[in-house]
């Protein structure tokens, strides 16, 4: 079709079985600058790069497991994963939404820049590392469930929190290392880590009236996202955990 805008009522449906991950971001690149603003991606079976640098405020559903670096250095669309998705979802992100509607894998949210990741469930390791503000963004990353090991590493803005709330495994709220190297950014917990799991930057304290206004709105926006009710407006269960330096490993350098 010259030009699908035209005739576009329902979403545009790509059946991505079998299909290239170059040929499929081809295919949503050609549609959305003809003007397609929805797409349904069916059978995604690991494709890379999906929305891969796009601006445009396009909205995807995607169907089945995509790939690594799901909305790499994107800037404006809207993506729902109905399913689980693998590693570095929002690597450099610096605007738009990903929701996952059931795990995530390793290294979500590197070094992004704007806004939001939620994962219903639970994360891997490295969660947030390098996770920065950009002028007057302030990514969000929300985690459901529980997070592995070095969340939030090298965090120098932004938002990060981790509810241990949507699943029933057993294990921490958060893995060891968390935080280290952090030096910006806020980061909320509902629960309290193990001071031994914590970098070596950075410290635990309450919750002030300022954080829960901020959390709030965060919260009710992810359970209207996945259509749960959690139990998580108890602020008194939660933590924050700041830096405490600016510069962590100012002592290891020789000038």
């Amino acid at each position: 079709m010259d030009n699908p805008v035209e005739e576009q009522i329902e979403p545009w449906v790509i059946d991505a079985g079998g299909m290239h991950y170059r040929t499929l971001n081809a295919k949503i690149r050609e549609f959305a600058a003809q003007g397609v603003r929805r797409f349904v991606l069916n059978n995604v079976r690991g494709q890379r790069y999906i929305c891969a640098g796009l601006s445009e405020g396009i909205a995807l559903d995607v169907f089945g497991t995509p790939g690594e670096d799901l909305g790499v250095f994107m800037a404006g669309p809207s993506i729902t994963v109905h399913g689980n998705a693998q590693n570095a979802v929002g690597n450099t992100m610096s605007d738009g939404r990903i929701l996952v509607g059931g795990l995530a894998g390793d290294v979500i949210g590197y070094a992004m820049r704007g806004g939001r990741i939620y994962v219903r469930d639970d994360v891997g390791y490295r969660v947030g590392i390098h996770m920065k503000g950009y002028a007057d963004r302030e990514p969000t990353i929300v985690v459901g469930g529980t997070a592995g090991d070095f969340l939030g590493e090298y965090m120098a803005g932004g938002c990060l929190v981790v509810l241990g709330a949507t699943t029933d495994r057993d294990r921490p709220i958060v893995g060891d290392h968390c935080a280290a190297g952090m030096h910006g950014g806020r980061m909320y917990l509902r629960g309290r880590p193990g001071l031994d799991r914590l970098g070596k930057e950075v410290e635990v304290f309450p919750l002030d009236d300022q954080d829960i206004s901020r959390l709030v709105p965060i919260l009710h926006d992810f359970c209207q996202a996945f259509d749960v009710q959690l139990d998580v407006f108890d602020f008194s269960q939660y933590c924050k955990i700041l830096p405490v330096s600016t510069r962590p490993y100012g002592r290891l350098y020789t000038y």
